[in-house]
C-alpha cells in the first residue's frame, strides 16, 4: 500500500472517537452526526484507500450499523429523528459494499425498498424541508442513485421489473435537469463538478453506479453524461473538482489534483462499458 495512502487511513481512524464514542457514532449511535467522519461515510473512505472489508475496524464498524436495523427492513440512523428512506439506503449500501449483500436482514431491507418504489420508478424521501410543491411529488434522485448502488451486489440486481424503471427515472432526470423531490436535487453546477470520494448526488456517482447496469449504460442520455464527464479529463486522470473541505488535504482526493483512485473509479466504469 502506498505511504501516502497509509497516512490518510491513519488521519481518518483518528477521528473515530471525535463524536463521543467509537467508530465515527455518539454516545446515543447517532450514525450520521460529524460529516465527514461519520459511521456511515468513514468506512466507504477506508475501502477506498484498500483497507480490507476483513479488518476489525470495519467488521465492528458494521456490527454497530447492524445494530439500528430494524425488523421491517428499516435502519435508525439516529435515536431522536425520523425513519428516512435515504438513511436506509446509505446503511444498506455501505453493508453490501463491506460484503454483507446477502445477509437475511439486509435481504428484508432489499424487500422493503421492493415494496415502497414509487410509480415515477424511484424512492423518495419523506422529509419536506422546503415545503411542498410540484417538484416535490417526483422521487428523490440521491436516493435511488444509493438504492440501485446497493442492488447491484444483491440477488435482485437483475429483476428488471424493479431496475429498469428506477434506472429510467435517473436518465430522465439527466434530460430534465430541474430541482426534484422533497429535497430538490438539480442537475446543475454543483452535479457538474466532479467530486471524490462519492459523498452526494454528482455526475461521477452517477456514471459510476449507472456503468453496472446494462439497461443504462448503451442509452444516449448516459453516454451523453458520460461524454461530459470526460471532458474534463487530463491526460485521461479524473482532477477533483469538489470535495468537503475536510477531506480536501488528504493525499487520495486533493482538490484541483489528480486523483489515482478516482481515476481508478472511472476505468472501472470503462470496464463495465466494454
Amino acid at each position: 500500500m502506498d505511504k501516502l495512502y497509509l497516512e490518510d487511513i491513519e488521519e481518518i481512524i483518528a477521528h473515530r472517537y471525535d463524536n463521543g464514542a467509537d467508530y465515527w457514532t455518539t454516545e446515543d449511535r447517532k450514525l450520521l452526526k460529524g460529516a465527514p467522519f461519520t459511521t456511515l461515510e468513514s468506512p466507504m473512505y477506508l475501502l477506498e484507500l484498500g483497507v480490507s472489508p476483513q479488518d476489525a475496524i470495519l467488521t465492528e464498524t458494521a456490527e454497530l450499523i447492524f445494530s439500528t436495523w430494524r425488523e421491517d427492513g428499516r435502519f435508525k440512523t439516529s435515536p431522536s429523528g425520523g425513519l428516512y428512506p435515504c438513511h436506509t439506503a446509505l446503511a444498506l449500501r455501505n453493508l453490501c459494499v463491506l460484503g454483507y449483500a446477502e445477509d437475511q436482514r439486509l435481504l428484508k431491507t432489499f424487500d422493503y425498498f421492493i415494496s415502497t418504489q414509487q410509480e415515477d420508478g424511484g424512492w423518495k424521501c419523506n422529509k419536506y424541508s422546503f415545503g411542498r410543491g410540484p417538484e416535490t411529488e417526483y422521487s428523490t434522485p440521491m436516493t435511488t442513485l444509493t438504492v440501485l448502488d446497493a442492488f447491484r451486489y444483491s440477488p435482485f440486481a437483475k429483476n428488471q421489473a424493479v431496475i429498469h424503471p428506477a434506472i429510467e427515472f435517473l436518465l430522465t432526470h439527466w434530460r430534465l435537469k430541474k430541482p426534484i423531490s422533497p429535497c430538490h436535487y438539480g442537475i446543475g453546477t454543483l452535479f457538474m463538478q466532479t467530486e471524490y470520494p462519492f459523498r452526494g448526488y454528482n455526475l461521477f456517482y452517477y456514471l459510476y453506479v449507472l456503468s453496472f447496469y446494462p439497461y443504462a449504460k448503451r442509452d444516449e442520455r448516459f453516454l451523453e453524461a458520460l461524454h461530459q464527464f470526460e471532458t474534463k479529463l487530463v491526460e485521461g486522470k479524473v482532477i477533483v473538482e469538489r470535495v468537503v473541505p475536510k477531506l480536501g488535504k488528504m493525499n487520495f482526493c486533493k482538490k484541483g489534483q489528480a486523483s489515482q483512485l478516482a481515476t481508478k473509479r472511472y476505468q472501472e466504469i470503462l470496464t463495465n462499458l466494454a
